[in-house]
């Protein structure tokens, strides 16, 4: 068996489009597993038969052009999606898929976690969905409103998120709602890019002042592309735009580490996707219980 140090930092071509990269074989060795942390569940059936359901915006890009004109050949991260939503939909929430064009998910399967019993039975549940999800324009003119049935919007992250989702107005009036009705906003890693949209056409953004976690700045702009994750310096950066409208960022490495402020819950990585599941279910079923 070879060694990590023997493994390429060279970022691996993706032959489907010219120019673009997956991440290199030493930095998926690094990143990935074949199991995650999942441990158990707390809310197991506590939902089941209610009206509250989950909406997910997921991302409908591949490609996302860096500085150097390569594409990192990317989308959502399947462990942030699928762990996170197995807490939820085995607590009883029915989940609805979106994204913006309504073309199906794209999902980074090189970070599929395949001996994880629990996030691949979570993926099998919403395949269907993901291969053939709702436009996110038509959830926002026909199932928002005060009587929507969603309880909760989930973005999950993968550098996918980056593309499209931050310039959005479909997002942008997702997330007004959200806020205007009391519901939860559930996001990591990258997908806290989407909270970029909520300051579209506004004086400040209405999350000014909230903190949150995220992907650290500091490891796209160093590590990730060190170690050939990443196969050019991303275009602009999550943590920083959030900062400037006056988003608290709390973390500075991933760790793991999940936060509540108010109705947004957040982590900071893939490491995070089975705590903020627990986090999620907890708020959700009480939530549900009011």
């Amino acid at each position: 068996m070879s060694d990590a140090t023997d493994l390429s930092k060279d970022p691996a071509p993706d032959p489907a489009e010219d120019n673009a990269f997956f991440p290199s074989p030493y930095s998926l060795s690094k990143y990935t597993a074949p199991k995650t942390d999942f441990d158990g569940l707390k809310h197991k059936g506590a939902c089941t038969g209610g009206r509250w359901k989950v909406l997910m915006i997921g991302t409908d890009e591949r490609y996302l052009l860096t500085g150097n004109g390569t594409f990192f050949s990317t989308g959502n991260h399947p462990v942030e999606m699928l762990l996170p939503l197995h807490h939820m939909m085995e607590a009883g929430f029915d989940v609805d898929v979106a994204t913006l064009s309504g073309n199906p998910v794209k999902l980074e399967l090189w970070a599929l976690p395949e001996e994880d019993k629990a996030v691949m039975a979570t993926y099998e549940a919403v395949k269907p969905q993901l291969k053939e999800p709702l436009k996110l324009s038509e959830v926002v003119a026909d199932r928002l409103g005060p009587e929507s049935d969603y309880l909760a919007v989930f973005i999950p992250g993968g550098h996918g998120a980056v593309i499209g989702l931050a310039e959005s107005e479909d997002v942008t009036e997702t997330l007004d709602w959200a806020l205007a009705n009391d519901k939860y906003v559930i996001t990591l890693c990258h997908g806290p890019a989407a909270l970029l949209a909520a300051a579209r056409g506004k004086d400040k953004s209405p999350f000014a002042g909230y903190s949150l976690c995220v992907f650290p700045d500091a490891l796209d702009t160093g590590p990730n592309l060190e170690m050939g994750y990443l196969p050019g310096p991303l275009r602009w950066l999550v943590a920083d735009l959030l900062e400037k409208q006056g988003v608290q960022v709390l973390n500075s490495g991933i760790t793991g580490q999940v936060h509540q402020d108010r109705g947004l819950l957040t982590g900071d990585s893939p490491l995070a996707s089975n705590a903020l599941g627990l986090l999620s279910a907890d708020v959700l079923v009480e939530a549900a219980k009011e």
